[in-house]
């Protein structure tokens, strides 16, 4: 076998190790998740400092170690700089890496998550750096875009647009303000309600953990397009919010983890509704 070998990955995780090198944990098309030492980054001159920053595309040339492998060149492909230059774009972005790191597998290929990844950084990045209240839900509602893709190439997306328990179509009754659905974790998504009580086909007790109203059920059912349209982006900027923490809740219970960057999003919507 070869010493040596390519790779195109994206860097998502980077710790510091010894006096001037840097543990990078980057996610390949052609071999899953891999960690590889890039040596010397810490250095002022490092030819690979930039390199080795996240969220840069790089194509690689790496040699193979005992325990951990190297990084002998690097040549960068794309960048998503733009995250980095606003903490709303940073704080989503560094949102998403975390649920691929826990999603991806290891000398496995994975070529779709990769190019899925890409593509939601590339809409965050690409979103006009602002400070008014339209800007925050746009920035909120891609957020919840991709982690729902996110959740779908694992195969475990919220079912919004049946019941999960009866499997009837549900569809957002916007002449009644007090329609409603409710939304069950560990059921796996919308239950349908008649006279405020659950019709249940299974005779185990069903918890509801929310009740969602026609926009957000609305919102929800839209998610699991290719894109949103203009309309939906930036449809009540609450209701994005919403939906943005029922997601996560429904990752960390249906992965099994906290998802740390979280925290992030939320110290900067609380800047923002305090500025």
């Amino acid at each position: 076998m070869s010493r040596t070998y390519k790779a195109t990955g994206i860097n998502l995780k980077a710790i510091p190790i010894g006096e001037s090198d840097r543990l990078l944990t980057i996610l390949t098309p052609e071999y899953g998740l891999i960690r590889v030492v890039a040596p010397g980054v810490r250095k002022p001159k490092s030819k690979l400092g930039g390199r080795s920053e996240l969220f840069v595309v790089n194509q690689l040339l790496i040699s193979q170690g005992r325990s951990l492998d190297r990084i002998n060149q690097a040549e960068t492909i794309l960048s998503y700089a733009g995250l980095s230059q606003n903490l709303g774009k940073l704080a989503a972005g560094q949102y998403l890496a975390e649920l691929v790191l826990h999603q991806a597998l290891s000398e496995h290929p994975q070529t779709e998550l990769f190019y899925l990844l890409s593509e939601h950084l590339e809409r965050i990045e690409k979103l006009q750096n602002k400070t008014d209240r339209l800007w925050h839900t746009q920035l909120i509602s891609y957020l919840a875009h991709g982690i729902y893709h996110l959740l779908a190439i694992e195969g475990i997306a919220p079912q919004v647009q049946i019941c999960c328990m009866t499997g009837h179509p549900l569809q957002p009754n916007f002449n009644h303000p007090n329609w409603q659905v409710g939304f069950s974790i560990d059921s796996g998504g919308t239950i349908k309600l008649a006279d405020n009580s659950v019709i249940s086909s299974s005779p185990q007790q069903v918890r509801i953990n929310t009740l969602l109203n026609a926009n957000q059920l609305s919102l929800f059912q839209q998610l699991a397009q290719p894109q949103l349209n203009a309309q939906v982006e930036l449809t009540s900027h609450q209701d994005w919010v919403i939906l943005e923490k029922l997601l996560r809740k429904y990752t960390q219970y249906h992965l099994g983890y906290s998802i740390r960057s979280a925290d992030l999003i939320d110290t900067y919507l609380e800047s923002i509704s305090a500025s």
